[in-house]
């Protein structure tokens, strides 16, 4: 492994997690309605009158069931059906396992990005309505080989011919101040249409972090590994995306030097 000591534009800052709580529902089976029963027989010399009481009636309300969760630490036969559903969508985590890891809670950022809903990374009603509805990004592209680097939803796409193959959760610039070696700059990914001009098979480690197997586009902006890709714009402005991510990028030869990289 190469290890090399320079200055890049972004490293590792900031986590954080962002939660949602999905509300219990709340089953009640009203009581069925009662009424009394009278029964009359009539003889020749008397009339009796029998009244039936009605039975007595307890009201039944189901309890509160929180609804069914897969998420991190989770494995088995759902998690597999999950992997494959984001799969078959582009959501890229590897090979479907069984077991619900960092690429898949990557990926299931990715489609909770794609669907405007909370990023929790948690797979309850509202992300699996998404899934059944196939929720995939809209890129922008038409033409060519391009990664696209969508600011808005934090997501980076990898298109061709117009036709989106994969979408990967990632991080980019906090929008926040910093300071580096006594100069004040601030955390945003630059905007514009580039290209890889510059790749290391490696680690590089700069002022502002670490960056793994990067792929620089602009000056001392990469799409890089990290080991920290939260849900929310956090780098210095580089594109973070999984280690697991830039690994498979970099075995598949997915972003060679001279790729196109729009960033809007």
């Amino acid at each position: 492994m190469l290890v090399l000591a320079l200055t890049a534009a972004c490293g590792t800052t900031q986590t954080g997690v962002t939660t949602s709580t999905e509300p219990a529902p709340t089953t009640t089976v009203p009581s069925p309605t009662t009424t009394s029963t009278t029964t009359s027989t009539t003889t020749a010399s008397t009339t009796t009158t029998t009244t039936v009481p009605s039975p007595t009636t307890t009201p039944t309300t189901t309890p509160s069931l929180s609804p069914p969760m897969i998420g991190p630490g989770d494995s088995g036969p759902a998690v597999v059906a999950l992997q494959r559903r984001l799969s078959s969508l582009g959501y890229w985590l590897g090979s479907p396992d069984g077991r619900f890891g960092d690429s898949t809670e990557q990926a299931v950022y990715a489609l909770q990005k794609t669907a405007g809903i909370s990023r929790d990374g948690v797979v309850g009603p509202v992300t699996e309505a998404a899934l059944a509805r196939g929720v995939v990004a809209r890129p922008r592209s038409t033409s060519g080989h391009v990664v696209e680097v969508d600011l808005g939803d934090d997501l980076l796409m990898i298109v061709d011919d117009g036709k989106l193959t994969v979408t990967l959760n990632t991080s980019t610039g906090g929008g926040y101040t910093y300071v580096d070696r006594g100069v004040t700059a601030l955390a945003e990914t630059p905007v514009g249409v580039f290209r890889v001009f510059r790749q290391v098979d490696g680690l590089v480690v700069s002022s502002l972090g670490e960056l793994w197997r990067p792929k620089f586009f602009y000056s001392g902006f990469a799409i890089h590994g990290a080991s920290s890709v939260p849900p929310y714009p956090a780098s210095h402005g580089c594109v973070r995306v999984s280690n697991a991510a830039i690994d498979w990028i970099w075995a598949e030869n997915v972003l060679p030097i001279g790729t196109e990289v729009w960033v809007y």
